[in-house]
C-alpha cells in the first residue's frame, strides 16, 4: 500500500517540520544501494546530469561539501 501525504498527516506539518522530515529521511538512506532499488528514470536523469556537469568543469560542488558549509555557517 502506497503512503500519501494525507494518510501520514504530513500535510498538517509546518514548512519547518516538513524540511526537518526531509532531512531525517535523507539521513536515513544508506550510503550504498543496489541499482534495482532505484527507479530506472532516476538513473536516466542522473546520467543526463552527470553528462551535463562534465561539460562544465569547475562549476558546482559535491552535495556533502555544500551541506557541511551550510552547517558550519561558512
Amino acid at each position: 500500500m502506497a503512503s500519501t501525504l494525507e494518510s501520514m498527516g504530513i500535510e498538517k506539518l509546518s514548512v519547518r517540520e516538513r524540511l526537518d522530515l526531509i532531512d531525517q529521511i535523507w539521513d536515513s538512506l544508506p550510503e550504498t544501494f543496489e541499482p534495482h532499488e532505484v527507479p530506472e528514470w532516476h538513473l536516466v536523469e542522473l546520467a543526463k546530469r552527470r553528462a551535463e556537469a562534465a561539460n562544465r568543469p569547475g562549476e558546482g560542488r559535491p552535495w556533502r561539501e555544500v551541506l557541511e558549509s551550510l552547517r558550519s555557517g561558512s
